[in-house]
Order: structure tokens, then C-alpha cells, then sequence
């Protein structure tokens, strides 16, 4: 159980972010007769737009109506990778023996777990903090966000004019329609970070990164975890092969995989979470029962675009949220969107990258399309599970690309570090990069240098002739070179050499 001392500390903690994200004595400033920019969403996507906007001599505003940061510091990126740090330690004690390591039992302190992920949190708030915001020149206003006209947006008793306006209003946990979930308590990324006792039995709902990430988490933390999802596999956008690697390590690590699972019906009663489940293991016919302590929802995501007032401003909005062109214009052509609100892509790096773009198309008549970016995912299990560009499916079904696969079984590094299961994969067109996945324990930092090269239209030649330091696990990118270097010695090129070098010996 969480002592008084680890309440305080947590309390403590929460209280500096607050006091970073939404300060409690915060007043709204009066607004300009008119902004270059007004940013609807304190998120990643509104903050960049935000600050760059300022930070180039725009008068810009800024509305939140929650918590600055949004998902990524609050509920999402940073809590979630303090949890996994914690976790990795658990992960690492296992692999001790096998190492030449013997250590004692290892003590789980989830109450004090959950106290650094709240320290971590309320110490990076500050770099989203409100006073940052407004010493960079920005008004911050507090409060639900509509539009009036298509040049104005309302805060209250405020209205704020504008030149450009962007949307930045992210999105929120998907609830999946299961008979009777709506009667049953359950967690969701929004809450499973204020836990301060770990759940017994955990079930959670979804394979995807979230669940994979935080079910290979937890059980390392403690708990009994049951994953389910209705898709036959893990990580279904991902690679198979990676899909099957990290089904094997998920299971190594404790955790139960319900995959091709139908839940018919969610229940509770004082004790326990029910699910009753069809298909998977349960076979034809049969029903299967599911009891757990606590139930995640990780199901995906929809768009935040109630409450918005669209029509006012002749914006239109469907189920994957505010519709937008190739630059991020929305159908009034003064107002963006950026981030999840409108992307497909819902990472923190990819709102980033598209509020960078709508800064140039948006105050400079840019005319940068979102196309052009080569955005990577990465899931951050162990191992984890990295990729860019075109996936596995799209290659094999294409005649004109290519597949080259590195296992990590022939990288000396991974060798050492006894870490051989994963592989590098690159998908090329005559050698001309255009996609790769990576499973390996540090993927998501060797996936930067596949995206460089994905994006200045590198090549595999270029791979083979960069010089990476050894040893390291990023090698196995320079023998993907390699391989591709090999495969144009076709036979009639080495004939050719033959007869050189047999005129050169004589």
C-alpha cells in the first residue's frame, strides 16, 4: 500500500505540473483587435505552432481548455516511458543468470513507481509550462474554444480574431461498442497513470502499442495480464514477423494473448471485471470467461472536434476527425489542422513535423504538402518495434519493390549482449531506399537513420558506404547495404571481372 510519505511526495508532484499546465491563479489577458495566428489545443501540435509562430514575430493566442501539453505529457509519452524505464530494470533482472548475474529476489515498490513517473512528468512540464508560453509573447487563454464566424473564435466572453487559425485539438480514447462496458469501471491511457496500487489481474483490451506496451509493463511490474484483441495478431500495421517476435517475448514476460477474441459482454460486480470472450482459444461454439481486478481500454483513438462549432467557421469534420488537404487546409482556407485532430498518425513526432509545416503553408504561402514527410512509429516493448516508409504487406505485393532482411543473429553487437532476436528489414526499388522495420531493444534510435535516408532519397549504396561504429547494433543497416551491393554482382558482371583480373595478373 502507498505510505503518507509517497502521497505527499505525489501530491507534491502533481501540484508542480499544475502549476506549469494550468496555473490555478491563471486570468485570461484581453485580447488583441487581431491575431496573425490563433491556435485552438495546448497540445504537442499546438505548442509548436504556438511558439514558432511567436518566435518568428507573429501575434499569436493560444486556447486550452484543459491541461498544456495534452496527451504527450500528461497522459500519454512521458508517464508511460517513466513506467517502461522502471519495468526494463525487472526485464534486465531476468536476463541475469544467462548473463553470469545472480542476484536476489526482486522487490517491485509500485506505490513508489508511480511517485517517479509523477516526479518525471512534473519535471519536464516545465518546458510546456504557460509562463513559458507567454514570456515567448504568446496569450494563453484557459477555457472551451468555438468558432463564431469563419475569422473568429470565442473563449467565454471573449473573442478572438483572427488571420490563420489552426486546429489543434487532438483526440481521446476510443470506447469500444462492448455490451455492457458502459456499467463497468475501467481504465484508459486518461487514468491508468494515477493508479497508486498495482492491479492484481490486469485485463486489457487492445493489442496494439498502447496495450502491448503498458501489458509487457505491467506484468513485469507484478501483475497477471491478459491482452485481447479481436485482429489474429499483435501490432496489426506492423510487420508479421516483428508481430510474432514480440508475441514471443510478451508471453516469456507473463502475458496471456487473447488474439482473435470476440468480446461479447463486459461485467462487475464488488470483486472483479468480466469479460466473456468468443473465438480465440475458446473454440467453436464455446464462450470463454475473463476475471480481472482491473480493465484497460487501449482500443485506439478518435479525434476531439466536439464542441468546436465547426459550421460557424464552414469546417468540415468527419469520423477520422477535421478534414484537411495535402497542406493542411481545412475547407475554410484561413483555418489548419495539425496532429491528431487530423492525421492518421497519431504520434507526438508526426504532430510535430505536420505543425512545422502548417507554420510555412499557413503565414508564408507555403505550399508544403504533409505527403512529402516520412514519418516512423516505434512501439516501445522490448524489444521494440520500429519502421518507416512502406510497410511489409505493400512491399510483397509489390513487382517493383525489393525486400533485404538483416537478423540480428549476424551483428556481432547483438551477439554480445545476447539480444539476437529481431532483425533489421529494408523494402528498396533498385536500391533506392523506401521503407524499413527494425526489432531490436534500442530500434526506435536506429530508425532515425533509415528515416534520414528515406527522406534525402538515399539509397542502399550509401548504406554500405557510410562507416557505423563497431560494435553496434546499427551495423546491421550497412549490411543491408552490403547485401544489396552482393545482388548486383550478377553473373555476367562477374565474368567481366574474371577476365580483368586475369589480364592484370598477366
Amino acid at each position: 500500500m502507498p505510505s503518507a510519505l509517497d502521497a505527499l511526495v505525489t501530491e507534491a508532484a502533481d501540484a508542480e505540473r499544475l502549476a506549469h499546465v494550468r496555473p490555478p491563479t491563471w486570468t485570461n489577458p484581453t485580447p488583441a483587435p487581431m491575431y496573425d495566428l490563433v491556435v485552438i489545443g495546448g497540445g504537442t501540435a499546438g505548442l509548436v505552432c504556438a511558439m514558432g509562430a511567436a518566435g518568428l514575430g507573429a501575434r499569436v493566442a493560444l486556447v486550452e481548455r484543459h491541461l498544456l501539453g495534452g496527451d504527450c505529457l500528461n497522459t500519454g509519452c512521458v508517464p508511460s516511458k517513466a513506467l517502461l524505464r522502471s519495468a526494463r530494470v525487472v526485464g534486465e533482472w531476468r536476463r541475469g543468470p544467462a548473463l553470469g548475474i545472480t542476484v536476489g529476489e526482486v522487490r517491485v515498490d509500485f506505490a513508489q513507481v508511480m511517485v517517479r513517473v509523477r516526479a518525471r512528468r512534473a519535471a519536464i512540464a516545465a518546458h510546456d509550462a504557460a509562463e513559458r508560453l507567454r514570456a515567448a509573447g504568446v496569450d494563453v487563454f484557459f477555457g472551451d474554444a468555438g468558432f463564431v464566424d469563419r475569422r473568429s473564435v470565442g473563449v467565454g466572453d471573449r473573442r478572438l480574431r483572427f488571420r490563420r487559425a489552426v486546429i489543434a485539438t487532438g483526440s481521446r480514447p476510443l470506447v469500444p461498442p462492448i455490451a455492457g462496458l458502459d456499467t463497468v469501471p475501467f481504465l484508459t491511457n486518461e487514468s491508468v497513470f494515477e493508479l497508486r496500487a498495482l492491479p492484481r489481474r490486469l485485463l486489457i483490451i487492445g493489442a496494439g502499442p498502447i496495450g502491448c506496451e503498458l501489458g509487457q509493463a505491467f506484468a513485469r511490474l507484478g501483475s497477471s495480464v491478459t491482452l485481447i484483441d479481436q485482429a489474429e495478431r499483435l501490432l496489426p500495421r506492423d510487420d508479421p514477423d516483428a508481430a510474432v517476435i514480440l508475441a514471443r517475448h510478451l508471453e516469456r514476460d507473463g502475458v496471456r494473448l487473447e488474439l482473435g477474441a470476440r468480446i461479447e459482454r463486459a461485467d462487475s460486480d464488488a470483486d472483479a471485471v468480466r469479460l466473456t470472450l468468443s473465438g480465440s482459444h475458446t473454440g467453436e461454439g464455446r464462450a470463454c470467461l475473463l476475471h480481472g481486478d482491473a480493465l484497460l481500454v487501449a482500443a485506439g483513438r478518435v479525434p476531439n472536434v466536439d464542441g468546436l462549432d465547426l459550421d460557424a467557421a464552414g469546417i468540415r469534420a468527419g469520423p477520422s476527425g477535421i478534414e484537411v488537404n495535402e497542406r493542411l487546409q481545412t475547407s475554410n482556407p484561413r483555418v489548419y489542422a495539425s496532429g491528431d485532430v487530423c492525421s492518421e498518425l497519431k504520434f507526438t513526432h508526426a504532430a510535430d513535423a505536420l505543425s512545422r509545416l502548417v507554420l510555412q503553408n499557413a503565414l508564408f504561402f507555403g505550399r508544403r504538402s504533409a505527403r512529402a514527410l516520412a514519418i516512423p512509429w516505434v512501439t516501445y516493448t522490448d524489444p521494440e518495434v520500429a519502421h518507416v516508409g512502406v510497410t511489409c504487406d505493400r512491399a510483397r505485393s509489390s513487382a517493383r519493390l525489393d525486400t533485404i532482411t538483416v537478423p540480428l543473429s549476424e551483428i556481432d553487437r547483438a551477439i554480445v549482449d545476447d539480444e539476437t532476436d529481431g532483425f533489421v528489414r529494408v523494402h528498396h526499388e533498385r536500391g533506392r531506399f523506401r521503407g524499413c522495420t527494425i526489432v531490436a531493444p534500442h530500434a526506435g534510435e536506429m530508425i532515425g537513420e533509415a528515416v534520414y535516408v528515406l527522406t534525402h532519397g538515399g539509397s542502399l549504396t550509401a548504406l554500405s558506404a557510410t562507416v557505423h561504429p563497431y560494435p553496434t547494433a546499427s551495423e546491421a543497416l550497412r549490411k543491408a547495404g552490403d547485401a544489396y551491393r552482393r545482388q548486383a554482382l550478377t553473373p555476367r558482371v562477374r565474368r567481366w571481372l574474371t577476365r580483368y583480373f586475369d589480364w592484370t595478373r598477366g
